[in-house]
């Protein structure tokens, strides 16, 4: 516990990077330090409104080869 309050700034950047930080006491596992999440702002409808489409024959079915080639794509 000692060390980690004289190097609490070290240890937050190492968890920043995605090291898992455990505080302890007498050897026994107290706390984790990790980042905390950034917030993510509100939707906003229409964002994307002009930048993105859908090709008119986008439901329409696979042509054979077009579905060989997605059944060989390894998802």
């Amino acid at each position: 516990m000692h060390q980690a309050k004289s190097s609490l700034s070290r240890l937050v950047e190492r968890a920043l990077a995605g090291e898992d930080i455990v505080i302890a006491r007498n050897g026994e596992p107290l706390a984790k330090l990790v980042p905390v999440a950034k917030e993510r702002g509100a939707r906003v409808p229409g964002r994307y409104k002009g930048k993105i489409w859908i090709a008119s024959n986008c439901f329409e079915p696979m042509s054979d080869e077009e579905l060989d080639l997605w059944e060989k794509w390894d998802h």
